[in-house]
């Protein structure tokens, strides 16, 4: 069964970090979902409600598909964190250029700490390439509208999580 390894802080999910996971299901049988937990930020969502949210946004789009998907929290190297899932892909998800000379130089290092992972890149649809999980945290928090960037559960709860 391959697995692949999808690491990131999906603070919140954005309907790029979706496309990608979708893309990354229909290349490997079972998809984990790793999300970095760094002791020096506070994020806007807890693992928890990060982990619920992913398996909802998946959930409504490709109910037949949730079954392979994994979501786990995971600190220190990505490389150390898909051998531990079991995971033989490491994927990447690319909105431009400047997406691709960091990546390129991730993918370097990586395959030479971990040569049996392989990195797979793969592009974001072109409606989510210029969307961040940042740009979506502060439009929201200023109240603007961001139901075109994210899933609708992300969507609600951003809605709820700002009314406090």
């Amino acid at each position: 069964m391959s697995t692949a390894f999808y690491p990131g802080s999906f603070d919140p999910m954005t309907n790029g970090h979706l496309d990608v996971l979708i893309q990354a299901l229909n290349l490997a049988e079972k998809v984990t979902v790793g999300i970095g937990i760094h002791p020096g930020k506070v994020p806007m969502f807890s693992f928890e409600e990060r982990a619920g949210l992913i398996r909802a946004a998946l959930t409504e789009i490709l109910p037949d598909r949730a079954g392979q998907l994994e979501v786990v929290a995971f600190d220190g190297l990505v490389v150390h964190a898909a051998r531990q899932h079991g995971a033989k892909l490491l994927i990447r998800g690319l909105r431009d250029g400047t997406d691709l000379d960091y990546e390129m130089q991730m993918a370097g290092m990586n395959a030479q700490m971990a040569p049996d992972v392989q990195t797979v890149f793969l592009p974001a649809a072109t409606a989510s390439r210029p969307i961040t999980a940042t740009l979506v945290r502060q439009i929201a928090s200023m109240g603007g509208d961001v139901k075109a960037f994210v899933p609708h559960a992300v969507l609600d709860a951003l809605t709820q999580k700002l009314k406090r």
